[in-house]
């Protein structure tokens, strides 16, 4: 199962989840990381540091991040969706079909109604 590095704005419901499906997923918060405006590059630095994929519904930034370099051990990229159970399996069903994660940019999305 995934390494994963929840980003401060994750949910943590997702997260719970997530857990229940034997991935490994440390929270910004747990590590001792948030509320401390820690910029997005210092997060995937940690998460290297710790080998863990970020997860992350902050997109933008972290599409950005990958594109300047993909030296990274993954980042799922998602887009909030407020039914726990629905957003937790698409994002197992997107990394468990990867063989790694290593410098791969994963775009987890909300299914259309």
């Amino acid at each position: 199962m995934a390494r994963f590095y929840a980003d401060e704005q994750f949910p943590f419901p997702v997260v719970e989840l997530l857990r229940t499906f034997g991935h490994d997923v440390l929270t910004v918060q747990e590590a001792g990381n948030a509320d401390q405006r820690i910029s997005d590059e210092e997060v995937l630095a940690f998460a290297i540091s710790q080998k863990r994929s970020i997860l992350t519904i902050n997109r933008d930034d972290f599409i950005r991040l990958h594109r300047r370099n993909s030296n990274h051990s993954g980042i799922i990229v998602c887009t909030n969706n407020r039914k726990w159970e629905q957003f937790a399996a698409r994002i197992d069903e997107a990394v468990t079909a990867e063989e790694t994660l290593q410098g791969k940019l994963i775009r987890v999305v909300r299914p259309a109604k």
